[in-house]
Parts: structure tokens; C-alpha cells; sequence
């Protein structure tokens, strides 16, 4: 504080006694008289009258210029494990691990099947399944045969999102050449059943490594390969090995591109050595509108250095909904003839063969469509195939009393008829049928030798009793087969009219037994010729769940 503020302050100390003394000690007492109310009043004021209005409206387009800094966010986010997502309905009863299946039958014949399986929920599956049927109808000398098969399969899913499998199997089926009984000269002689045995052992071994759930890409993969041995109970083996890559992109969840690389390799041994090993480049892509489908893709195929490009495309368009659509397309693609397939559809075949590739063009057209309790679709098409196999009686037989077959190749143009239906008409009745129809025109052949004109097969299920009683019964009906006889004519086997019932009757939840009849109208057919098939025969035996 300076000099001049302190001696101001000291002057005002000493003279405040002074000015307290001053005050007149003859003032008026605290009395107020009011001569009038005051009342305020504001003289009146002219309104001014404004109407607004808008400002001009300003159309010039302003360049507004931002600059913004880069900023990086380091985020730790761990992906979401996506799981499927399923509607909540009933509670099931507890499933079943394990199953067993025996029984026995007459003409003399034993059926067992038994399997388990492991299930944890988004860790693994495993199971084993094994399986054996043999008869022998004493009827014909050595018309008998024997199945023993045994399989097991297990898939891991890794916490990442993808998942491994893996299956290995073997599988024994004995055949044999009972065609001799129908030789005059054989039919009184002592056929060892060494002599007449064919046995075809099938090694397989398979993996694959997928995507066991959806990823953040929508991209599913496919990556493997399998493997089998084939052999047979003379020198005869062949050897195959497919290797598989594939993946589909989904595009907004609709949409498929796919593109799948395949190579097929098949080594066949006897007295030389025959390969055919196919490779393939298939990039497709699928288009999902609102009222129909769209596939535009092409199959590249190469084998022996020979590169063939067939198309893989077709159109379907919903036309009254789920209730009516139509479809259409073209396909092509190679169909290997080899040890494995042959002797799948003709288990009488002779060896001794050629392997061929046939090269398939299918044209096709149809409807399809679910009606309350009808679902149906019909195909019609023209198949064009360069080498389709054949099967005529074996040319240069190696032994009296084996009737083999030999395969021939030719080339067809096929017109393809086939229908399928399936009916629930009252609650636990299901009807199926299905119906194939095929007209050839030959290049060489006179006849589609070995090759069915028609089939039909039908299937009634029935299950009532709470789940307790299943009942079914089955039709089928196939056209003779046309055949070259043995002096060189044409000839045509009996059709096929096979019925067959059977059912299950569970006890308990864990018991049941079983019975079937098949063939009641006794056809004894030859599917091959010198090969009837069994009559009239029965199967029954016990059902176990644990």
C-alpha cells in the first residue's frame, strides 16, 4: 500500500466522531401521511404492424472443403464363434448310441448289423458300423453268396471354425458262377465251390479337411482325397486315388461361385497294366432371384492330354411358388468304366477288360413342386454317349463252368423319361414311386445289352402304435433284359415282378423284432443270364437300441 493511501485512511479515522455529533437531536418521529394513491398508467401506444418474410433463397452450390486427420484404432476383437441356429420344438426321447441288428431265415440265410457312435456336441463324432449277410439257396448247386463289411468314420471340430474327417473300410462279397447248372454237360458234374468262388476285397481310406461352421469370409471349403484297392480272388487289382479342392464364395448370402479342381487316378493290374486318370477344372456360378434360379458354369475335363469342354448350366423358375416350377439344362462330364463300377453292376463280369471313359452330354427339362401333401417332379431328356458299356456272354471263355461277361462299348443316343412322387394322404402313411424309362438308338448294337428299358419300384410306410410299429411294403418291376443267346440270336429274359412286406415291432425302447417277406409272387427272374434270381424267402430276428 503506498504512502498517500495511508494517510488518507488516518484522516477519514479521526474525523468519523465529527460527523457522528452533527446529527440534530429535533427530528420528526416515524409518522408517514399519505395525501393520494399512487396509480401508474401508460398512455396508449399505436401497434405497428410487421409481416414477415422469407429471405431469397440462396441456389449457389458452396464447395465446403474438410480436412481430417488419420486416425488408427488398435482394437483387440476376438471373432464370434457363429453357431447354427435351430427352432425350439418337443423334447426327443435320449438317443441311442448303439444298435444291433441279428436275424436268420429260410432258404438258409443269416443277417447281422451292428454299430456305435459317439456324439459330443461341437468336439467330434466318431462311429463303427459292421455288417454281414450270406445265403445259400440249396435249390441250385453253389447259388450262394456272402457280404461282410466293416466302416468307420469320425469327424474333429477345431475351435478355429474348420473341422477334419476321416473313414477307413473294408468290404468282402463273394459270388459265385452257379451258371453251369444250366449246362447239359456240366449240370451231373461235382463243382467244387473253390471253383466257382469270386471274392472282390475293397480297402478304402479317405480325408478331408472343411469349414465345420460359417466364417467371416461366407467362403465354404472343401479340401481331400480318397483312396481304394480293389482286388479279386485271381490277379486282378486296381488301385485308385481322388484328390479334391473346392470352395464356394456366397455373395450377399445368395449367391454361389464356386470353383472345384479334381484329379481321379485309376492304375488297373491283371495280365498288363491299363491306366485312366482323369482331371478336372469346374468353375460354376449360381444366381438366387426371387422367383427363379440361374446356373451358368462349364466342366473343362482332360484326359490323356485331351481336353474336352462340357457345359454345366440350367435355368428353374418357380411358378406358382413351392406348388409348381420348371426347370432345364445341359450337362456334360466323363464316367469312368472301370474294375470298381463294372463289377458293381455286374458282379458276373469277366476281368479281363478295357477301361474306358464314357463322355456323357445330358439335355433335360422337367417340373417339380410340393402341393400340401404331394410332392413330385418329372424329367424328360436326350442323353448322347460315346462309349457306353455292354455286356454280352464272354467270347473266349477260360473255363467250362464259369459264364462271364464280356464289356463291349458303343455309342447311343438315350431318351430319358423318369418321374418320381411321394404322398402322405393320412398321418404316419407315406407312398413313394419312381419311375425310370430309357429308349436307345444304337450305332452298332441291335439291342442295349445288360441295360433295363424301364423300372418301377413303390414303397408304402405305415407307422403306428406310437412309434411302436413299422410296416412297409415294396414293389418291383424291371423289363426283360435283352441278351445275346448262345447261337449268336437275340434274346430277351422274364421281367421282373418282385412284391415284398416286412415291419418292426419295438417292445420295449430298447427291443424289438423284425420280420420280412420278400418275392411273394416266387420270381425267380434272371437279371444275367444263367443267373436266376431267389424265390420266395423270409428274414426275421431281433432289433436292440443301447
Amino acid at each position: 500500500m503506498s504512502i498517500r493511501h495511508i494517510i488518507l485512511n488516518s484522516l477519514f479515522l479521526l474525523l468519523l466522531p465529527i460527523v457522528g455529533q452533527a446529527q440534530p437531536d429535533d427530528l420528526p418521529a416515524e409518522e408517514v401521511t399519505v395525501l393520494k394513491n399512487f396509480e401508474a398508467t401508460l398512455a396508449e401506444s399505436a401497434r405497428i404492424e410487421i409481416t414477415p418474410e422469407l429471405p431469397p433463397l440462396d441456389t449457389a452450390k458452396a464447395q465446403q472443403n474438410y480436412t481430417l486427420p488419420n486416425k488408427f484404432l488398435q482394437v483387440d476383437y476376438p471373432p464370434p464363434k457363429i453357431r447354427p441356429l435351430a427352432m425350439r420344438g418337443e423334447r426327443t426321447q435320449d438317443p441311442y448310441n448303439g444298435y444291433l441288428r441279428l436275424g436268420a431265415g429260410i432258404p438258409t440265410s443269416f443277417y447281422g448289423e451292428a454299430g456305435y457312435h459317439i456324439f459330443a456336441e461341437d468336439q467330434f463324432d466318431f462311429g463303427i458300423d459292421l455288417k454281414h449277410h450270406s445265403a445259400n439257396f440249396k435249390k441250385i448247386e453253389n447259388q450262394r453268396f456272402m457280404i461282410n463289411d466293416i466302416q468307420g468314420t469320425g469327424t474333429y471340430y477345431f475351435d478355429q471354425g474348420f473341422a477334419a474327417n476321416a473313414q477307413l473300410g473294408y468290404n468282402t462279397d463273394d459270388v459265385h458262377y452257379y451258371a453251369y447248372n444250366f449246362d447239359e454237360e456240366l449240370k451231373d458234374s461235382t463243382i467244387q465251390r473253390d471253383d466257382v468262388l469270386q471274392r472282390y476285397s475293397t480297402f478304402t481310406a479317405g480325408a478331408s479337411l472343411f469349414n465345420g461352421e460359417r466364417n467371416v469370409g461366407d467362403i465354404n471349403y472343401d479340401v481331400g482325397f480318397d483312396f481304394y484297392s480293389l482286388g479279386d480272388n485271381y490277379i486282378s487289382n486296381e488301385r485308385g486315388f481322388d484328390l479334391h479342392l473346392g470352395g464356394t464364395k456366397w455373395i450377399n448370402g445368395d449367391h454361389a461361385l464356386t470353383l472345384l479342381l479334381s484329379t481321379e487316378f485309376t492304375r488297373f493290374e491283371d495280365t498288363a497294366v491299363q491306366n485312366l486318370n482323369n482331371f478336372y477344372l469346374q468353375p460354376s456360378f449360381t444366381f438366387h432371384g426371387d422367383i427363379f434360379k440361374a446356373k451358368a458354369g462349364i466342366n473343362l475335363a482332360s484326359n490323356n492330354d485331351d481336353f474336352i469342354f462340357f457345359p454345366d448350366v440350367e435355368l428353374s423358375v418357380n411358378i406358382l411358388g413351392g406348388q409348381l416350377a420348371a426347370f432345364a439344362g445341359w450337362k456334360g462330364d466323363l464316367v469312368k468304366n472301370n474294375f470298381q463300377s463294372l463289377t458293381d453292376y455286374n458282379p458276373f463280369v469277366n476281368p479281363r477288360l478295357n477301361l474306358q471313359n464314357s463322355e456323357v452330354q445330358h439335355y433335360y427339362g422337367g417340373v417339380k413342386g410340393d402341393i400340401k401333401v404331394l410332392q413330385y417332379s418329372a424329367t424328360i431328356g436326350v442323353k448322347s454317349i460315346d462309349q457306353l458299356a455292354l455286356f454280352v456272354p464272354e467270347a473266349f471263355p477260360q473255363s467250362e463252368i464259369r459264364r462271364r461277361f464280356d464289356v463291349v462299348y458303343d455309342t447311343a443316343t438315350v431318351v430319358n423319361f423318369e418321374a418320381s412322387v411321394t404322398v402322405n394322404p393320412i398321418k404316419n402313411l407315406t407312398v413313394i414311386g419312381t419311375f425310370n424309362n430309357n429308349v436307345y438308338n444304337l450305332s452298332d448294337a441291335n439291342f442295349p445289352y445288360g441295360l433295363p428299358a424301364y423300372t418301377l419300384n413303390g414303397t408304402v410306410l405305415y407307422t403306428t402304435l406310437e412309434d411302436k410299429l413299422r410296416l412297409r411294403a415294396e414293389l418291383f418291376m424291371e423289363n426283360g433284359i435283352p441278351y445275346i443267346g448262345e447261337n449268336g440270336a437275340d434274346e430277351r429274359l422274364n421281367g421282373l415282378f418282385d412284391l415284398s412286406f416286412g415291419g418292426d415291432y419295438f417292445i420295449s425302447d430298447n427291443f424289438g423284432v423284425f420280420l420280412m417277406i420278400n418275392n411273394l409272387a416266387d420270381n425267380e427272374r434272371e437279371r444275367w443270364p444263367g443267373y436266376p434270381t431267389y424265390g420266395i424267402n423270409v428274414l426275421g430276428g431281433i432289433n436292440l437300441k443301447f
